[in-house]
């Protein structure tokens, strides 16, 4: 956990030198995705399908920060004492760091940094539900394609270190794909 805050902190300050040096402005954005995501157990692997909403703000071209809420399917595991539901609800923040490539700039490079709180939700047969909450620390990257200037499409890829163990793994990997718009 402290090498994640020092990352962070070292993120945010190179972005507040990245800011006095180009004029900050205020484009918000709003957006869905498709996502894809897993947690690999000691004895299994668990996989998620969610749909994400996302607000967000890009200041200048290379920073952006974002704010989402994710709700996933239930991923079911036949056991030796029933069948398990397993899913998951999390909302965060992102910093977003873009690289634009080329002439046009219509494609960049993204990469992310942030913290989701987690909420997973286990229902076994035979057994009461249960509800476990943890903070999640997400780093990823990815591309972006501006199809117009409103319209945005992106591929993204996150790793997530999970402050407490799900079936003894506390390492998620998601990918994504979804659409934003700019107002």
């Amino acid at each position: 956990m402290k090498k994640t805050i020092g990352a962070l902190m070292v993120a945010v300050s190179a972005v507040a030198m990245a800011a006095n040096a180009n004029a900050m402005e205020y484009n918000p954005y709003a957006g869905v995705e498709y996502g894809y995501s897993f947690l690999n157990g000691a004895d299994r692997e668990n996989n998620f399908n969610s749909g994400k909403i996302f607000v967000g703000s890009q200041y200048n071209q290379n920073f952006g920060v974002e704010a989402f809420y994710q709700r996933t399917t239930s991923d079911k595991k036949a056991l030796k004492n029933g069948v398990q539901k397993l899913k998951y609800e999390a909302y965060g923040l992102d910093a977003m760091g873009y690289l634009p490539l080329g002439c046009d700039q219509e494609v960049a490079l993204i990469g992310t940094a942030g913290v989701a709180y987690y909420d997973f939700k286990d229902k076994t047969e035979g057994k009461a539900s249960d509800n476990e909450g943890m903070w999640g620390y997400r780093l990823g990257a990815g591309a972006e394609y501006n199809v117009n200037e409103n319209i945005a499409v992106r591929a993204l890829a996150r790793y997530t270190k999970l402050d407490e163990r799900i079936l003894d793994s506390n390492d998620m990997m998601e990918y994504s794909i979804g659409a934003r718009y700019n107002f």
